[in-house]
């Protein structure tokens, strides 16, 4: 990332064996539009769902990663 411009490495001032990582302000638009790209696709995966069935794989999905909450 920081080869292409997307990313800043700067030493840990707390750990010298660390490495802070921070997205510049063109890495910030480029996963802005990777996630923005990212919503209209599952948008599309669930277009051709029912409103009901869209509620039940949501809860679906709740109880699947609850144990991660």
């Amino acid at each position: 990332l920081a080869a292409r411009g997307l990313g800043e490495r700067y030493p840990d001032p707390d750990d010298r064996r660390g490495v802070i990582v921070r997205l510049t302000a063109e890495g910030k638009t480029a996963v802005d539009g990777a996630f923005t790209a990212l919503l209209r696709a599952e948008l599309g995966l669930l277009a051709d769902l029912p409103p009901a069935e869209r509620h039940e794989l949501a809860d679906l999905l709740r109880r699947l990663l609850a144990p991660f909450a």
